[in-house]
């Protein structure tokens, strides 16, 4: 039977003497019925499993789970209250923060996950790059591929005046940054964005535009794209259906990379802070439980979001990324156990230098116009991702034995340690404690008080 929304389900069992741990510390929230908006993204398990898992009953609330069309009426239904919290691309909180697109403050507490992006070229696309690629002595290719293979399939398109077109989710997703991130690490120019050109292909070698995640392997089937950056399980999706090849993995471009979040709107975190808390417990718990057992709950998980209300694809689909193993071509499967991490290596904690790095692609590629100090990274980065309220959850679940305080960073300032450069694929070590010598030490792109006017990059 359906889980039920009512709220008198809940209230007769938490007045049984069958009470778990949670339901015995239960917040005085101040909104008990919420609707969440999540788009059809495995990324999104932290949602559906906390409903399906009742956590969200054990902290007294009642939700309600509802995917939305893209991720612009998704931020938008946060914004007007619509939506009360929702599944969202890391770099919607800190755009609408700053007033790139739609203006208003929004704020994560959680952070959904860790890796779980791939790219992927059509079947011709991959044919031409793979003159490029060196094989193993298996005869398969070696990983990580760079991009500079890609690169003399997309100059000789551009000398049969042929534009090159890829496929990214959002202007501020991601996809659109690690896109950009792989591309110029390869050679290839993905192009800049003014106040007055907001289509990001100023200067281009490759010219990237939105596509919704569901949409992207018919959009390039159809031949409009040559290939795309998305979250699972569309990257498999292409080659279950033999129109395809993931390339890459996000994993091997920046390994254990920031992904999604959970975003409020900062009015709803001030008037509603316990409800907050309660809803940063029931995910806090739900991706303790994604990841448990060195993955033990994932098939059950896959089953979960097979189901039409959630992502909807096969379960065989979902499961090639989401159980530790990811397949480039068809028949080369290989073990990939953290393709999808959603707890450890501290994925939940929403760290201050996950926001940085998305400011500083915002600036890189022109999103950002001018220049700013570092102190302003800081500023905004504080302003959007909210530690000590993700800490106050994780205490409460420590202190109701629902949690081991080993699992949190307790004593962080924020910031991660520095990623190293082995870790990245252009081998460029990453601090967010210093944005700017960062954004400097990259060879594509906007550098100091360089900006884009008109056509050309200046200063």
């Amino acid at each position: 039977m359906k889980r039920t929304h009512l709220k008198i389900a809940s209230l007769l069992a938490a007045s049984t003497l069958l009470t778990t741990p949670a339901l015995a510390e239960l917040l005085d929230v101040e909104k008990d019925e919420l609707k969440f908006g999540f788009i059809k993204l495995t990324d999104m398990a932290p949602l559906a499993v906390a409903y399906e898992k009742g956590y969200f009953e054990d902290e007294g609330l009642f939700v309600t789970l509802e995917a939305q069309a893209n991720w612009k009426v998704l931020l938008d239904g946060v914004i007007s209250g619509t939506l009360d919290g929702a599944h969202m691309l890391a770099g919607q909180p800190l755009a609408a923060t700053i007033g790139y697109g739609t203006e208003a403050h929004i704020i994560t507490p959680f952070s959904m996950d860790l890796n779980g992006n791939g790219i992927t070229v059509s079947n011709e696309i991959w044919a031409e790059m793979k003159q490029h690629i060196p094989h193993d002595d298996a005869g398969k290719p070696i990983h990580p591929i760079s991009a500079s293979a890609l690169k003399p399939v997309v100059e000789a398109y551009a000398d049969e005046g042929k534009p090159f077109n890829m496929g990214m989710v959002f202007p501020v997703s991601t996809h659109n940054y690690e896109l950009r991130y792989w591309l110029a690490a390869g050679g290839l120019e993905p192009g800049f964005y003014s106040p007055e050109d907001v289509s990001g292909q100023i200067g281009a070698d490759v010219l990237l535009s939105v596509t919704p995640p569901p949409q992207m392997p018919a959009t390039m089937e159809a031949g409009t794209i040559y290939g795309y950056c998305v979250g699972e399980p569309w990257n498999q999706q292409a080659v279950f259906k033999g129109i395809g090849v993931p390339v890459i993995t996000d994993y091997e471009l920046w390994k254990n990379n920031p992904e999604k979040v959970f975003g409020l709107s900062a009015e709803f975190q001030q008037e509603n802070p316990q409800t907050t808390l309660a809803i940063t417990k029931a995910l806090i718990r739900a991706a303790m439980w994604l990841d448990e057992n060195d993955n033990a709950n994932r098939p059950e998980a896959v089953e979960i979001l097979s189901r039409s209300e959630y992502v909807g694809a096969d379960y065989d689909v979902i499961a090639n990324s989401m159980t530790g193993t990811f397949e480039y071509e068809k028949g080369d499967k290989r073990e990939v156990p953290d393709f999808n991490v959603f707890f450890r290596y501290n994925a939940t904690y929403p760290y201050y230098s996950d926001a940085v790095w998305y400011l500083t692609q915002m600036r890189r590629w022109g999103q950002i116009a001018e220049q700013k100090p570092d102190s302003w990274y800081d500023e905004v980065a504080k302003s959007v991702y909210k530690p000590e309220i993700y800490l106050e959850a994780a205490k409460m679940l420590v202190d109701e034995g629902l949690a081991d305080a080993a699992d949190f960073p307790f004593d962080s300032d924020g910031y991660k340690a520095p990623t190293p450069a082995g870790d990245i694929i252009d081998g460029i070590a990453y601090d967010g404690r210093t944005p700017n010598a960062y954004i400097d030490s990259l060879p594509i792109g906007l550098k100091g008080a360089q900006k884009v006017v008109g056509s050309d990059v200046q200063g």
